[in-house]
């Protein structure tokens, strides 16, 4: 797979628009935060803030603001080495020129690696961009079957954005009583629902996702470790380095001379 070009977190003006009759030489595809306005032939469709939309190669490139409103959104130009891994793609079923409504923390998480990726010097860069294209096809896949199918219920999907949300951004602030005020449940309720879908409760699994944003800091930064510890959403580093050790078996200095010593 190649990778032309990618960026995150734009945010255009209201006037914002893109017309290309010939669309852009390679596939395109856009993670919309806010509303916005795409034709397709001829036909002017409205996308809801949330949504997903995937150019096909050759095809016209129209989408512009809502009037009076900005147009946020990551994209990712993108084509393929051979006629066979694009055969390969068009036959997983992602849905072409079709709006998809859904969380988009953990697309954005990819586009971001994805970025990170392509302007790093890492040996193995274009295997990770690859890996996490094939992931977010994978997930927009997903999405439409279980829309169809109807086996994910409100609930999942709720609990499920809030699950890609502290695993994308593990250092912000969150309790069990915000975050279930967030998807407009009960304490209880969103304690057991947590549980019953992810197997542990909503404090451990933000523990976890806390630990691994850490490791990852320990591992390819040179951070200091204070300064990873209130990175990753601790306000103690007294507090951070005894979940670090509960869940890894190491001090955070210990982990990072070990993975330094892997390297």
């Amino acid at each position: 797979m190649i990778i032309n070009n990618v960026g995150f977190d734009h945010c255009h003006d209201a006037d914002f628009f893109i017309d290309r009759p010939d669309g852009s030489g390679d596939y395109l595809l856009l993670l919309v935060r806010t509303p916005a306005v795409f034709e397709i032939d001829g036909k002017e469709i409205t996308t809801p803030a949330g949504s997903v939309f995937i150019y096909p190669k050759g095809r016209p490139q129209r989408y512009r603001c809502v009037p009076l409103n900005v147009f946020e959104n990551d994209w990712v130009h993108f084509d393929f080495d051979d006629v066979g891994e694009e055969e390969e793609f068009l036959k997983m079923g992602v849905p072409l020129e079709t709006p998809i409504t859904m969380p988009l923390e953990f697309l954005s998480y990819c586009v971001k690696s994805i970025a990170y990726e392509k302007y790093s010097d890492n040996i193995c860069r274009s295997e990770s961009s690859e890996l996490f294209m094939r992931l977010m096809f994978i997930k927009i896949r997903e999405k439409t079957l279980n829309s169809i199918s109807g086996r994910r219920s409100t609930q999942f999907e709720l609990i499920s954005t809030v699950r890609n949300k502290i695993y994308s951004r593990p250092y912000e602030q969150r309790s069990v009583d915000s975050t279930a005020h967030e998807v407009r449940m009960s304490r209880s309720a969103f304690q057991h629902a947590y549980k019953k879908h992810f197997g542990m409760t909503f404090i451990e699994d933000l523990v976890k996702s806390r630990v691994s944003y850490a490791k990852m800091l320990l591992s390819t930064t040179n951070m200091n470790i204070t300064d990873i510890s209130a990175s990753s959403g601790y306000h103690s580093y007294v507090h951070f380095a005894r979940q670090f050790k509960e869940q890894t078996g190491f001090t955070p200095s210990e982990y990072r001379k070990k993975a330094q010593n892997v390297t």
